[in-house]
């Protein structure tokens, strides 16, 4: 019987179909490598090392780490807090030191205790007035910055008054809380700069929104700073003097003192702004232990040389 005959050329046309198929299928499973879940999808792992990276040779030493440098420790303030009730100050004293870097306070177990603040204030009457001029975009003349110079170096008391009522009074001494951070302080209950309400630690505040611009704004900050270091005559007293005389010309300073004939007592209050940090020291003594203004004087000084770290 003869067998089927082929027709030309069907061996060669099933060869190719064949060799698309291999082609085709070898595609598929290329392309099963990449599909996630895939049993065709090679692991993480190579020669070098494994899915994490880390070389699988040896075991990984943590000490050979790069370490972060550690911050440098900050230089101690030349303060340090401790009891001083072996000074027999006479009356009521109160203190505190703010560091300047790190905004933490120190101070006296009362130091949010407040007391009339008598010139001390002054220092802010003067940066309120040189910032509200900088905001209104006006520069004061050459005979109010005279004034102003006047009322810092030598307390005076008529143009510190009028340069008090050109910013609004007690609205200044509000703007004084809000703008420093106060929390103890509050406005005289008769409205005057003299009795206002200011506690050590808010007055160490003050100090550093003065240092900081707050106060007299970034035009003014300079100038005033300088006249506080300027200070001179009786109202050149208190903290800065507890230092040595090279130090003292850049403690920049503000002090208050007064004899109140209501309370019966000399209220002394000193205000200073070192490169470091800023401290607040408020006395108050009664008539009757004698001594005046200057017992108050001394006294601020003594409590400073108290709290000052030994020279090394």
């Amino acid at each position: 019987m003869a067998g089927t005959r082929r027709r030309p050329g069907s061996d060669h046309r099933a060869l190719t179909y064949s060799a698309v198929a291999v082609i085709l299928l070898g595609l598929v499973l290329v392309s099963l490598r990449f599909v996630p879940g895939s049993p065709f999808r090679p692991t993480a792992t190579s020669h070098t090392g494994t899915a994490s990276g880390r070389a699988t040779g040896a075991p990984t030493d943590r000490s050979t780490r790069a370490q972060p440098s550690p911050s440098p420790s900050l230089e101690p303030l030349p303060f340090q807090a401790q009891d001083l009730d072996d000074l027999d100050i006479k009356g009521w004293y109160s203190w505190a030191v703010l560091d300047k870097r790190t905004g933490k306070i120190i101070g006296s177990a009362n130091m949010d205790e407040t007391s009339t603040t008598a010139s001390m204030i002054k220092a802010w009457v003067v940066a309120d007035y040189l910032r509200k001029s900088a905001e209104a975009g006006k520069t004061p003349s050459d005979a109010k910055l005279d004034d102003a110079t006047r009322i810092i170096r030598d307390s005076d008391n008529t143009r510190a008054q009028q340069f008090y009522e050109s910013v609004g009074g007690s609205a200044s001494i509000k703007r004084l809380i809000s703008i420093c951070r106060l929390t103890d302080s509050k406005v005289a209950s008769d409205g005057g700069w003299s009795r206002t309400m200011l506690s050590p630690r808010d007055t160490a505040r003050l100090g550093l929104c003065i240092d900081d611009g707050r106060a007299a704004g970034p035009k003014w900050t300079k100038w005033l700073l300088n006249e506080m270091r300027l200070v001179r005559g009786v109202g050149d007293f208190g903290i800065r003097k507890a230092f040595p005389a090279a130090e003292q010309k850049q403690i920049a300073i503000k002090n208050g003192w007064i004899d109140r004939q209501r309370e019966q007592e000399y209220h002394v209050n000193c205000l200073a702004i070192g490169d470091t940090w800023t401290m607040g020291v408020m006395v108050r003594t009664p008539f009757s232990a004698g001594g005046g203004w200057e017992y108050g004087m001394e006294a601020c000084e003594r409590i400073t040389e108290a709290l000052l770290r030994p020279a090394t």
